[in-house]
């Protein structure tokens, strides 16, 4: 089952014996944590029902005991197994059998980042005990944080806000709940939280960076940029949302080369593709300097960038920015 599915139905769930929570997602597996223990220990849980074990040292005698052991005051325990894939690995026959009779008081919760859905494990459990914790589509963001705004936070947010809120924020869950929670605040007694807002709030200081970065990658100045980047990422700037504002610009540089190659004039191309007007003569600088071959790479960049500050990489977040703007930077 999709968690975000999961999400929504909570509160009227009947509670099951076992989870599995997997996926990368960490914003909706914590979520999700919450939601189950609100579900299995109630409202009044005072932290006495939940067990929490970390997979790497735990032992399935332990993780039983606490499953089987009643709770001070307390009617069902919750026993969470935290990066439970070499628990999983190493307790597999016992796991096994423990889903053919589980605890009558206990709930497991096996959070992992891998659950292939062949293994016989897996088929024992029902769909709606596995949850998918994996983020929508970049396509599919604005739509969620449409939703969830008005549900979380108490505030309609419109559809050009959201998408713009995705281009400069990126696609992290937690960072984008964390700026719709601050918007909310921000847009006060408006009744709903709109473009002005997300480019006041969020855009205006990182925008100005980005453009900053831009303007010294257009001119080839790819130690200046570094630098920049540097003293951005030292000064606590998220490295996903430092790439949200870079996909903003470099997509909107993409889309204005390909007009251009379909014979509109370049301020046009810029215009149609959504650069502000202070920024084109620059921007205009950045589409020459940048080049046909590097612009058609630019989506492929993006996502190689994107992946690997979620984890595809073993490169540092720092590491990998830098190497895009290196990619962007360096002369022809």
């Amino acid at each position: 089952m999709d968690s975000l599915t999961f999400l929504q139905s909570a509160a009227k769930a009947k509670a099951r014996p076992i989870y599995v929570l997997h996926g990368e997602e960490h914003f909706l597996k914590r979520r999700v944590l919450a939601a189950l223990r609100a579900l299995v220990l109630g409202p009044e849980d005072d932290g006495f029902g939940l067990t929490t074990r970390d997979g790497d040292k735990a032992s399935w005698a332990e993780i039983h005991d606490e499953l089987e052991t009643l709770p001070f005051l307390s009617t069902r325990r919750l026993v969470v197994v935290d990066r439970a894939d070499p628990f999983v690995t190493r307790e597999r026959p016992r796991l096994e059998k423990y889903v053919a009779e589980p605890s009558k008081t206990g709930v497991l919760v096996l959070d992992v980042q891998s659950w292939p859905a062949n293994t016989k494990l897996a088929k024992q459990l029902p769909e709606t005990a596995t949850l998918v914790c994996k983020a929508p589509t970049t396509q599919k963001l604005p739509e969620w944080c449409v939703a969830w705004c008005a549900a979380q936070h108490g505030k309609p947010l419109s559809v050009p806000a959201a998408r713009l809120l995705v281009d400069l924020v990126g696609a992290d869950m937690g960072l984008l709940d964390q700026e719709m929670a601050k918007l909310a605040i921000y847009a006060g007694g408006n009744s709903r939280i709109d473009t002005s807002d997300v480019d006041q709030l969020v855009g205006q200081s990182r925008t100005e960076n980005t453009w900053k970065i831009f303007d010294l990658i257009g001119g080839g100045q790819t130690g200046a940029a570094l630098t920049l980047l540097d003293r951005l990422l030292d000064q606590g700037e998220e490295p996903l949302r430092l790439l949200g504002a870079f996909s903003m610009q470099l997509r909107r540089l993409a889309q204005a080369a390909r007009l251009y190659s379909q014979g509109q004039s370049l301020p046009d191309a810029l215009e149609r593709a959504g650069v502000p007007p202070f920024g084109r003569r620059n921007a205009e600088q950045q589409v020459r300097h940048l080049g046909r071959r590097r612009l058609d790479l630019i989506y492929d960049w993006l996502l190689e960038t994107d992946l690997g500050l979620k984890g595809s990489s073993q490169l540092p977040p720092r590491t990998l920015l830098e190497r895009l703007v290196v990619q962007l930077a360096r002369k022809r």
